[in-house]
């Protein structure tokens, strides 16, 4: 027979072990791969841009410290300065097309799930399989589709009677952006509908039912009752589009290659940097990290803001 001392010695030597592994230095030894790896690739290119931007290079070599020099030089040289303009205005209206278009589809695709249920898995599955690929990929891809020689999509449109709706949809200015933001939204629509499906399952059915039992239409229960409590995910998704959509280069580049298509029409901000450093001056080093800094304090200052504006609503 095992004493009563020995019993309870041998649980208070278990939760000395269990409260050692999860001590400070266990949690420290657990993190530190995870910040090794954002400190490498995350801070040091950051700090490494700011530092290139503050010189002035000749090839590969610095030629001296112009401090924000390159910063007033991006911003004031002609035509680089208008090209950064004309860029931004791409990348504000990508965004909003992207929320219009994106979000609302995968919210209402969501909505569809979570009242029939059948096949739910199997729709999420395939919505968002285009994760898997990249978006350089996802371009080629439709590249061929849009083809206005051989690609599909203008046959099927000859094939039945809409002659005038076929057109070269990567080589109209006017068409080009809106092409882009639609190929983007059918790669990435399948992120909304699994965030706001999931908000959706969270709503309380006991409010569902009381606004039935109030007389509510569908459409008054959801605006009244869904809505309001799905602001957290909109909040979500907002500032990932947000990010997402400053962020984009390599679906631009396969559409519509480094000069943004025709007339620069789907030309954004990643593209810009791609120029001034491969295809820039002798100073390419110097006004490329000064771009870049500019993308990053305005793609993180934004998403703070928003973040924030979102949770105060959230809050309220």
């Amino acid at each position: 027979m095992v004493p009563a001392q020995e019993l309870t010695v041998r649980p208070a030597r278990r939760r000395r072990r269990q409260a050692g592994r999860t001590s400070p230095g266990w949690i420290t030894a657990f993190c530190l791969p995870a910040f090794a790896l954002y400190g490498l690739f995350v801070v040091v290119p950051l700090v490494t841009a700011f530092y290139y931007g503050l010189f002035r290079w000749e090839g590969t070599r610095q030629a001296g410290f112009v401090g924000f020099g390159n910063y007033r030089e991006i911003l004031t040289r002609y035509p680089l300065s208008e090209e950064i303009t004309a860029a931004l205005g791409h990348n504000v209206l990508f965004f909003v097309g992207t929320m219009a278009i994106q979000n609302t589809i995968g919210l209402g695709l969501a909505v569809l799930l979570h009242r029939n249920p059948w096949g739910k898995r199997l729709f999420q599955t395939l919505f968002s399989l285009p994760y898997l690929i990249s978006p350089l990929i996802v371009g080629y891809i439709w590249s061929l589709l849009l083809s206005p020689t051989f690609g599909p999509i203008n046959h099927v449109l000859r094939a039945v009677g809409l002659d005038s709706w076929a057109r070269p949809w990567l080589g109209e200015p006017d068409v080009a952006l809106p092409v882009l933001i639609l190929v983007n939204a059918w790669q990435w629509i399948g992120g909304p509908l699994l965030i706001f499906g999931a908000a959706l399952a969270g709503v309380p059915r006991e409010l569902e039912e009381a606004a039935a039992i109030d007389g509510a239409s569908a459409a008054r229960t959801f605006w009244s009752v869904r809505f309001p409590l799905l602001i957290p995910a909109v909040g979500v998704i907002t500032v990932l589009t947000f990010i997402g959509c400053f962020n984009i280069f390599d679906l631009v580049y396969a559409l519509g290659g480094s000069d943004g298509g025709p007339g620069g029409a789907m030309d954004v901000l990643g593209l810009l940097y791609y120029r001034t450093a491969f295809q820039g001056g002798s100073n390419a080093i110097g006004e490329s990290s000064a771009l870049a800094m500019l993308i990053f304090v305005l793609i993180f200052g934004i998403s703070v803001a928003l973040e924030r504006a979102l949770r105060r609503r959230e809050v309220a």
